[in-house]
């Protein structure tokens, strides 16, 4: 076994390195405390692996993204997003018997218990929507409260996620709630729920069903990002799975996490309304005067491989709905920008999946509010994977319980007033 040595103290210190199946290294200190009394500082966790896991691998310096082994764009160009979510909870590509059986139970968990709906009345008709998707994914639970049959809540959070989303908006819009239909696609299920008025026939669009399924798997896992890492974390005490999703969508509404596509389109519209050409705003941006967002990323330090994608989708899906937005135009000339010059280039600030994504939600007719909640339908897979195999650790899983420097006041005396005041 490769070890490292740690100095310390005039005494010597053994640390077991740990090496992956794509030639990752890190330094095993699970004894570091017991063994010399320290531990590590790693603010924001940059630097600390929290686990071993067989879900995603990610190179950020090569821009590289493989579920369970498989690159990205071989996934998002052959793939379902049914199978994709199979594939990430269960760790293997299903059979074409296992698949169909897969979405058959998808499509017969999609309706949600009527008496949920008396839940919807109770907000307010300005209620975010991804403040009633975690309100409901807790609500859950206490409708299918034995937790005997994990697979079976698996295919309800599954099915049930697009319906509770749809629900959410049109609660936000007034407009009555529109029933599944079991005929269509987790997608355009999803789209009809969203669109579909009672009073006329709605037929999803083709090339927009294949626009959100491409998006769903884009965002579907993400190794051990903010949300996942809370899913991780909250599942640790052993919470039950809902309570444990809706805290990752709690941990996603953050405009530094799920909120950041909503964050580009204000940025172009902000553009636009200032009437600043592309060269204006970039030097802006190098002054520190304003913020390109959708570039950069705590771990791609090169192209993200899902914004190649999107790049490429975004030209054919408004091509194809005949859609002209000036947003799509600016944002390319931005990238074409940004690429080119040398103080983005340095700092390695290429566009991540955030860039296009709100573009492409826009012209689907997805509205702003909306957009985290997108987020959501499609990283329910990837949490609930992640979930899953924390449980199934070897030896066992611990709570998560991190450790911490106090810089705070040394022992000091609370001193007696005479009086209290209560």
């Amino acid at each position: 076994m490769t070890t490292a040595k740690l100095s310390y103290d005039g005494k010597e210190y053994t640390l077991p390195v740990i090496e992956g199946s794509e030639g990752e290294r890190g330094l095993d200190i699970s004894r570091l405390r017991s063994d010399s009394g320290l531990i590590t500082l790693d603010p924001a966790y940059g630097n600390t692996g929290s686990c071993k896991s067989a879900i995603t691998f990610i190179d950020g310096d090569r821009g590289i993204l493989r579920y369970r082994g498989y690159p990205i764009d071989q996934v998002a160009e052959r793939a379902r997003f049914t199978e994709v979510c199979f594939l990430l909870i269960y760790g293997r590509r299903p059979t074409l018997d296992e698949l169909r059986a897969f979405r058959d139970k998808m499509t017969r968990h999609t309706l949600i218990h009527e008496d949920m709906k008396k839940f919807f009345q109770g907000y307010p008709p300005g209620a975010h929507p991804m403040a009633v998707m975690a309100a409901m994914f807790a609500s859950l639970q206490t409708f299918y409260p034995d937790e005997h049959d994990l697979d079976l809540d698996i295919v309800r959070i599954l099915a049930k996620s697009k319906t509770l989303a749809a629900f959410s908006y049109k609660k936000s819009i007034g407009q009555p709630f529109i029933y599944p239909k079991n005929d269509l696609s987790w997608p355009a299920n999803f789209l009809r729920m969203m669109f579909a008025v009672p009073a006329e026939e709605y037929e999803v669009p083709k090339v927009v069903e294949d626009a959100l399924n491409l998006l769903l798997i884009l965002h579907a896992d993400h190794e051990q990002n903010c949300s996942t890492s809370t899913m991780r974390m909250v599942g640790s005490s052993e919470a039950n799975i809902f309570a444990s999703l809706s805290a990752a969508i709690c941990a996603l509404w953050g405009a530094r996490h799920g909120g950041a596509n909503e964050e580009v389109i204000t940025m172009l519209e902000g553009i636009q309304a200032a009437g600043l050409s592309t060269k204006d705003f970039i030097e802006s941006v190098k002054k520190g005067e304003r913020k390109l967002m959708g570039f950069g990323h705590r771990v791609y330090k090169n192209f993200d491989p899902r914004a190649k994608l999107l790049k490429t989708a975004a030209d054919r899906i408004f091509d194809q709905l005949g859609v002209h937005d000036p947003a799509l135009d600016l944002a390319k000339q931005l990238e074409e920008a940004a690429l080119s010059d040398e103080y983005f280039v340095k700092r390695k600030l290429y566009p991540n999946v955030d860039f296009y994504s709100g573009i492409i939600y826009r012209a689907m007719g997805i509205p702003t509010s909306m957009f985290t909640v997108m987020f959501v339908l499609g990283r329910i897979p990837g949490w609930i994977a992640h979930w899953l195999e924390q449980r199934t650790e070897e030896g066992g899983y611990r709570i998560h319980r991190p450790r911490q420097i106090y810089v705070g006041e040394t022992e000091r005396e609370f001193e007696d007033r005479g009086t209290k005041v209560l």
